[in-house]
């Protein structure tokens, strides 16, 4: 299959050198993201998981923005409900936002969120699910669900704290403020800031640098690091070891142990 020959409006991708870029595209609303953006955004995840020819993936935004969180529709939509539907019909979007985020951050392929414009609510909590955060400079970023009368409800209260840690998770969740990019950088929010006009291409060339591994070793290392703050030190043990026995039967650990061994003996 090829990832960039999928069908969809609200959620483009493309290929370049084993790099998906999957791209966010409602960009006269800041790419806010109603239902539809989200079933074409876990669908993008879902296949470039299963393409073998994609190695890592990029995350981005159409436009002026990189994500304005949930879609004011959506929003209007739960106050007109009736009384005795808002719960449920709650607990199912949230399901679906859950599952748009666990397709993120689950992936067992490096994933890097390009943020080229506002971050703002669920759009920053989807740029903390992946693996890395390159920030264009000028961007704004926050956690602004308080300033609705609501929690992160977007995998931030987990995310968050293990970038930056809990105190600061707090002060960030609790007031909602709005940070620029370069104190983003300094605390640890993000990982890098580069100018506008460069995002992409250094996404792509990080993207590529991260990938230039075995895929197995590469999946399995990210699946036991995600796992690292829960568990204890001979739980990461027996997981390392379990990864380790599954490299030693890849084509790549052999491959790299017979190259060695034959430049030894020369």
């Amino acid at each position: 299959m090829n990832i960039a020959n999928r069908q969809a409006e609200f959620v483009l991708v493309s290929e370049k050198n084993g790099i998906a870029t999957i791209t966010l595209n409602r960009p006269d609303v800041r790419n806010a993201i109603n239902d539809q953006m989200r079933a074409e955004l876990i669908a993008a995840f879902e296949a470039a998981g299963s393409d073998k020819a994609v190695r890592g993936i990029i995350l981005t935004g159409a436009g002026k923005g990189f994500c304005s969180g949930g879609d004011v529709g959506g929003m209007r939509a739960r106050l007109d409900a009736p009384s005795g539907e808002v719960a449920f019909n709650g607990w199912k979007r949230q399901q679906s936002t859950h599952r748009g985020v666990a397709a993120i951050h689950g992936i067992s392929k490096p994933v890097i969120a390009a943020v080229n414009g506002a971050a703002f609510g669920l759009g920053l909590d989807m740029a903390l699910a992946c693996d890395f955060i390159v920030a264009s400079e000028g961007v704004k970023l926050s956690m602004s669900f308080i300033k609705r009368g609501l929690v992160s409800d977007g995998g931030g209260m987990y995310f968050l704290p293990r970038r930056v840690g809990l105190a600061k998770a707090k002060e960030l969740i609790l007031t909602g403020r709005v940070l620029e990019a370069e104190e983003a950088l300094q605390i640890g929010m993000v990982d890098r800031v580069v100018s506008p006009d460069a995002l992409i291409d250094h996404a792509q060339t990080w993207a590529e640098e991260l990938c230039i591994g075995s895929p197995a070793a590469i999946a399995l290392t990210k699946s036991i690091l995600d796992k690292t703050f829960e568990s204890t030190d001979e739980q990461v043990f027996a997981l390392g070891r379990e990864a380790q026995a599954i490299c030693y039967t890849t084509a790549e650990h052999r491959k790299s142990v017979e190259d060695f061994l034959n430049k030894s003996s020369k």
